[in-house]
């Protein structure tokens, strides 16, 4: 189906108290935009909205100051009712320099309100975004509501005691724009200034210019004569479940499902992973959390990561391993060694734009169709994927429970936006969280490396080097009676067949499919899987409120599919499945059940607005019209 956008009722900032909010802070990669967005979104958690966050920033580490590739930008949506997505067009942009602007400016809606640094609007920088001449001279604004400040003079003069220099001093910038956005915004500014005494504690002339910058943002809101319509906005607080919360991005919730899983399995964990974006923070965040059941190594190359996480899975721990999609490809035959040993191994995914380096900083659905089938033979394989932040938490802990319960490898699908963004998450009391401990194998009576489960067909897991337990595993095929090597071609068959039928048989062990949101039957069903949960689920909650049969699904496993999925698709007269790629899980989804699906796709690096399902949802319901 082509992409288009749908032209949503935006609100505007007009009244002194809305509902929701999308703001977005840009400037290059050195203007300090991701922590500009982090504080402002801390102090957002504790006014008690409810929120979404999308940071979006360059591959290059370093790209030229005002260079439009070197733009980085950090989106929040927050308000008072459920946030599931980032937002779709901007309410506010905050846009540092020329290149900020002329890249984000066509998402700011009609009467947005625009914030700018005057004083980074020189010749040379307007060249660099290509512009003929001055945006802020000419008429080309005139749509929307310009704050056109020269941040860096306000900068310069609040942070003049403290002698930093003129470079320095600059870098304060951000800490000015958040002052004056907190104070359009009623936040507090106490836990930032607590949060930057402690960053930079052994440089407290650093902290307290910072501060000084924050509060000098912060007053030139209270005390400016701004335009007209640009004041203090109310945003009520979100009604929420009591309990604990933490804003957690989905490479945090992820690194800590793997912690609690070995806890809940009563087995350490082996994370073993070679640095690739946007999969290395996990690595990172793994690390900081030795005084828990957790080891980290840090390997040579992919092969290497996969491989010792195979060999720790052989001697008693869970091996785990992760990359992002090239990675993945050269994890493959280790992946393939570890189903043909029936090893357990979690396999954490996080895509990106491909292929090859592709878009290293962006996200993309497109490695379903590797995750499915990118091994030799046939080699069948567990593949779950997660749906928000905080559900990468849960499914994390699915992933090793049906590693060590099965002994077979299991791919996590998570993917750069995931893995970025952050939302408010309730803390899960770990006690009322389901236990299954690892059974090894101990009695030596009888014992065979091919002893099996009867019902999960999983072989026994004992710890090389327990007296009487010596055996051998490895790729080459093994008898099914015996575990020793074997050619012989009637067995070969029965292990292949075995291999599928225990992952096949997974789908007996996991939940039935459910409907997110809407009836079980009707005329359409918008079907999902991963990230894209957040903008389907706002796009078929505005459908349904104009009237409209349609009904959610998100799908969490995806081989093997839940045993009713394929019924539950047939009560629907259509299916439409937007997916970051070229249509790789519509397709499955149609050969599977040969039910009448069309897929809504999207491969820009950019996660699915609202708008874009919503008109999607709004042309297939006029084609069934049509043809019926």
């Amino acid at each position: 189906m082509e992409l288009a956008e749908e032209n949503l009722d935006e609100h505007h900032l007009d009244d002194k108290q809305v509902l929701d909010v999308v703001v977005r802070f840009a400037g290059d990669s050195g203007d300090g935009m991701q922590l500009t967005g982090s504080n402002f979104t801390e102090a957002t958690a504790l006014y008690g909205n409810d929120l979404s966050t999308f940071p979006d920033f360059p591959a290059e580490i370093r790209a030229p100051v005002g260079a439009t590739f070197g733009v980085s930008a950090f989106q929040i949506y927050f308000g008072a009712d459920d946030v599931t997505t980032a937002g779709d067009a901007l309410d506010v942009l905050v846009a540092m320099n020329p290149a900020a602007l002329v890249t984000n400016l066509k998402n700011l809606v009609t009467g947005g309100l625009l914030i700018v640094d005057r004083g980074a609007f020189t010749a040379k920088n307007l060249a660099k975004a290509k512009y003929q001449s001055n945006p802020l001279e000419d008429d080309s604004l005139a749509d929307y509501r310009v704050l056109d400040i020269d941040i860096s003079a306000q900068v310069l003069a609040a942070v003049e005691p403290y002698n930093l220099g003129h470079k320095a001093a600059l870098r304060c910038k951000n800490m000015w724009t958040l002052g004056l956005v907190m104070w359009l915004f009623d936040r507090d500014r106490n836990p930032t200034i607590a949060s930057l005494g402690a960053k930079f504690a052994k440089a407290p002339e650093i902290a307290e210019a910072n501060i000084a910058a924050l509060n000098a943002g912060h007053a030139y809101g209270e005390t400016a004569e701004l335009p007209s319509g640009v004041h203090v906005y109310k945003i009520p607080k979100a009604k929420v479940a009591p309990g604990a919360y933490r804003n957690i991005t989905g490479t945090t919730a992820l690194a800590w499902g793997l912690i609690a899983a070995s806890e809940l399995a009563e087995i350490d964990l082996t994370f073993a992973s070679y640095p690739i974006t946007p999969a290395s923070n996990l690595l990172h965040e793994l690390s900081r959390r030795k005084q828990f059941r957790i080891n980290t190594f840090q390997a040579e190359d992919e092969i290497a990561a996969v491989c010792a996480a195979m060999g720790a899975s052989f001697a008693g721990s869970l091996g785990v391993t992760s990359s992002a999609g090239p990675g993945i490809a050269l994890k493959a035959e280790g992946m393939a060694l570890a189903a043909a040993a029936e090893l357990p191994l979690v396999i954490v995914n996080t895509q990106r734009g491909g292929p090859s380096t592709g878009l290293p900083t962006k996200t993309e659905q497109s490695d379903f169709n590797m995750a499915m089938f990118g091994r030799h033979g046939d080699t069948p394989m567990p593949v779950i994927a997660a749906a928000t932040p905080g559900d990468c938490f849960d499914v994390a802990i699915e992933a090793v429970r049906l590693a060590t319960k099965y002994m077979t490898p299991v791919m996590l699908l998570s993917d750069g936006y995931l893995a970025n963004a952050a939302e408010p998450w309730q803390i899960p009391d770990i006690a009322s969280l389901p236990r299954f401990p690892v059974q090894f194998h101990c009695d030596p009576e009888g014992f065979r490396p091919s002893l099996r489960n009867p019902d999960t067909l999983a072989r026994v897991w004992a710890k090389p080097g327990t007296p009487g337990l010596e055996h051998r595993i490895g790729g080459i095929e093994r008898s099914y009676e015996t575990g020793d090597i074997s050619y012989d071609p009637d067995n070969h068959q029965r292990m292949t067949d075995l291999r599928r039928d225990k992952v096949q048989g997974i789908a007996k062990d996991i939940p039935a499919q459910e409907v997110c949101l809407g009836e079980t039957t009707g005329k359409l069903a918008v079907v999902g899987w991963g990230s894209t949960f957040g903008a389907i689920h706002q796009a078929v909650k505005r459908a349904r409120a104009e009237g409209h049969s349609v009904s959610h699904i998100h799908v969490r496993y995806l081989s093997p599919l839940p045993a009713n999925l394929g019924e539950l698709l047939a009560n629907f007269d259509f299916v439409l499945v937007p997916e970051m790629n070229t249509g790789q899980f519509v397709r499955h989804l149609r050969a599977e059940y040969l039910i009448p699906a069309e897929g809504l796709n999207k491969v820009a690096g950019q996660p699915f607005k609202i708008g874009e399902i919503l008109a999607a949802i709004h042309e297939t319901l006029r084609q069934l019209e049509v043809s019926a």
